[in-house]
């Protein structure tokens, strides 16, 4: 109760120093109560970051996140979404690189080799028969499986299939050589 009447009071040209004083409350119990009982806002921008921020695995931050709106139409700048972002807790994920877990500068046993040069593995993928089959999975998962949504910001935030589409769509520049 006290804390809406020192909303009012406020309202009123009163300030909340000396509104609090006479009162017997502390200005930040205040404060926070006015940000605890605060409505939070919704607008439409906020939901467009969230819903680009989920399609991205909560991987975008607010500069691909500019960029994929700016791809659907929308014209909002970094620092709106940096704050729209911020307000509704949307934190991107980083991926781990990779982290080496082993020292080879021991005396200790080698792992066991499961494989024992042994080919013909029991089911599928387990092992790979050789190492040209291991790059054909490997290269079949990056052109068919990775993310070709994922905007990239050395090929202008677009995806990989969106940048291919458009230089095949480009004419070549003319090379004139002397004679």
């Amino acid at each position: 109760m006290n804390y809406r009447l020192i909303d009012d009071l406020q309202k009123k040209a009163i300030p909340v120093a000396q509104s609090c004083r006479v009162l017997g409350v502390s200005r930040a119990g205040f404060y926070e109560a006015r940000r605890r009982f605060a409505k939070p806002v919704f607008s439409k921008a906020l939901v467009y970051v969230r819903a680009t921020f989920m399609a991205s695995h909560q991987s975008y931050g607010s500069r691909r996140i500019v960029a994929a709106l700016g791809s659907q139409g929308l014209d909002y700048g970094r620092y709106k979404v940096r704050a729209l972002m911020q307000q509704a807790g949307l934190k991107p994920v980083w991926r781990r690189k990779f982290v080496h877990t082993t020292d080879s500068k021991h005396d200790l046993p080698g792992a066991e080799n499961h494989l024992a040069r042994r080919f013909n593995p029991s089911a599928p993928n387990v092992a790979y028969a050789n190492h040209d089959e291991a790059k054909m999975d490997v290269a079949n998962y990056i052109a068919a499986f990775y993310n070709c949504e994922r905007l990239h910001s050395t090929l202008g935030n677009l995806s990989p299939s969106v940048f291919e589409r458009n230089m095949a769509a480009k004419k070549p520049i003319p090379v004139y050589g002397i004679t």
